[in-house]
Order: C-alpha cells, then sequence, then structure tokens
C-alpha cells in the first residue's frame, strides 16, 4: 500500500526538451519513491505546470479537477508545419508583413468561445488503439475529427515583424483538450500565411499555478511534494467536516449520510486532517478514495 509519509502533489515547472515521462522518472529518483504519476501530460517543446501525485496521492489524481488551463505562448504566423509547432518541417508559407492589427483580432474572435477544433495529428489522441502522433510517425496520413471545446481567453499581448513573418505573443484559457498548436494552425489558416507554435509556457492547470511550481533543480536541492495531501486535498476540492467518530467510520470504508454537496468532496477531521474523497449518490455520501484507511501504512 501506498504511504501517507511524503505523499502530497508536486507541482512540476518542466524544462523545454523533457517529456513528461522523462520528468516523473527524475522525481522518482529524487524522491525515492516509484509511486509517482501525472495528471496528463505537456509537450516536450513546453514548459510551465505539470502536476505529479506522490506516494498515496497518486490515487487523487484522476479525481482532481483540472479542467480549465492557461497557457502564454508564441506563435509565428507566415508558415505552416507539420506539427504545428517549430519541431515539424515547413509545408506551406506566405508572407504575414501585411497583416493588420484589425484582421489579427477578427480571427482570434473567431477563435474564442465554444468552438469546434480539429486537434493537431501528432497529438496523443488514440486512432484505433493507436496513439495519432506514432500513425503519423510511422507515415501514416492521420485525420482528426472536430470536437468541441472552450477558449474563454485568447488576448494577443504583443506583436513583432520579423522579416515575412509575424510573431505573436498571445495569453489563453481554455478547457482541458483543447490544443494551443492548433489554434496557431487554424489562426494561420484563416489570415491565409500559414501559422504555428514557437513558444509554449502553461501557468495554470485548475487550480494550480506556477506560484506553487518548483524546477527540478529546486527539487534537486530540496525534494519533497509542494503540498501534503491534507494540503492538496483542501486545495483541490470542496471540504466538509466531520466528527472523530464520522473519521473512524470512513476509514473503515463506510459510509455517510448526504449533506446535499454536489460532486467530488474531502471530509477533514477535527485535527484537520484529510480522511475520505466522498460523492454523494442518493441516500449515501460514499467513498470514491479513502485517504486515510485504517489498515494505513505510515
Amino acid at each position: 500500500m501506498s504511504r501517507i509519509a511524503g505523499a502530497g502533489l508536486l507541482i512540476v515547472d518542466k524544462d523545454p526538451g523533457m517529456t513528461s515521462h522523462d520528468v516523473v522518472a527524475r522525481c522518482r529518483k529524487l524522491l525515492h519513491t516509484k509511486k509517482i504519476g501525472h495528471a496528463g501530460t505537456l509537450d516536450p517543446m513546453a514548459t510551465g505546470v505539470l502536476v505529479l501525485g506522490v506516494e498515496r496521492a497518486t490515487k487523487m489524481l484522476g479525481l482532481l479537477s483540472l479542467t480549465t488551463k492557461a497557457y502564454s505562448a508564441t506563435i509565428r504566423l507566415g508558415q505552416s508545419t507539420t506539427t504545428d509547432d517549430a519541431e515539424g518541417e515547413v509545408v506551406y508559407a506566405a508572407s504575414a508583413f501585411g497583416v493588420t492589427e484589425a484582421e489579427l483580432a477578427a480571427e482570434v474572435s473567431v477563435l474564442t468561445g465554444d468552438i469546434r477544433q480539429v486537434p493537431a495529428s501528432v497529438s496523443a489522441i488514440k486512432v484505433d488503439g493507436q496513439r495519432a502522433h506514432a500513425r503519423i510517425r510511422a507515415g501514416e496520413e492521420v485525420v482528426l475529427e472536430a470536437r468541441p471545446v472552450t477558449v474563454s481567453q485568447f488576448d494577443v499581448l504583443e506583436t513583432r515583424q520579423a522579416d515575412e513573418f509575424l510573431d505573436v505573443d498571445v495569453a489563453v484559457e481554455c478547457s482541458s483538450g483543447t490544443y494551443i498548436r492548433a489554434l496557431a494552425r487554424d489562426l494561420g489558416a484563416a489570415l491565409g500565411t500559414g501559422g504555428h507554435l514557437t513558444a509554449l509556457r502553461r501557468t495554470r492547470v485548475g487550480p494550480f499555478t506556477l506560484e506553487h511550481a518548483r524546477t527540478l533543480d529546486d527539487l534537486a536541492e530540496e525534494p519533497g511534494v509542494s503540498m501534503d495531501i491534507d494540503a492538496a486535498a483542501l486545495t483541490s476540492f470542496p471540504h466538509r467536516a466531520v466528527s472523530a467518530e464520522e473519521a473512524e467510520s470512513l476509514s473503515q470504508g463506510r459510509w455517510l449520510d448526504p449533506i446535499g454537496m454536489t460532486g467530488v468532496y474531502v471530509t477533514i477531521d477535527p485535527a484537520g486532517r484529510a480522511i475520505a474523497l466522498l460523492e454523494e449518490r442518493g441516500k449515501r455520501a460514499a467513498s470514491v478514495m479513502v485517504v486515510r484507511p485504517a489498515n494505513l501504512v505510515h
């Protein structure tokens, strides 16, 4: 059984050039445990917030509400690539020298709100059981269907002319499943110039921001989680105070009477410890995860 000692969430500020798997492998060595998992991947070229669960908190990852994300990015207008980012081969080029602020703002507006987006072909979406990017690298042609996503914010922060290119710094807030590289591709297509992503930094995942994040260099100097399992639960979920008797009952896998709370919430005992994550269905508030079971290994 995973331990409660050292358990919690580790918010990493990922370096460029590393896969999410690379980060997990490095953190396993630094924290001397195999019990580490991640809550969603981040492209190798991207930097910023990557949420990891350590020890018993790995069981919490699938329950976290990480449905909104925020990014800062640079879109280069004037070229399209095979991967919709700077790592791909150029497949189309057209001067972006004449693109006006008004034209840019108009097309950004079209890509804001509830939209349908075709994911990047090199995404991790599975097609007939295999990742799309694996099929692309194997030389197959992959056509993905458009999916509904929400882009709640798509702001142009700055533009810079570079020869025939126009580099556009943007801030994006969006629903999970939105591809920023696809926004770059579609913006370039709408303007007739082509477009791709040259920089991407994730600044927030759900409630977790860069303020919570630590670099791997920081972690090497001072190993440990960003927040222990109690702080992680309180940050991630609504909470319900329970008595010592109720806490003991929950630790045994029993259920409580519902109190009208919706969604997953955490129960907190009189000592401020997270006991279980509950969800109310009918006449029961039943555990979806017991944080501190009675037979817990400390």
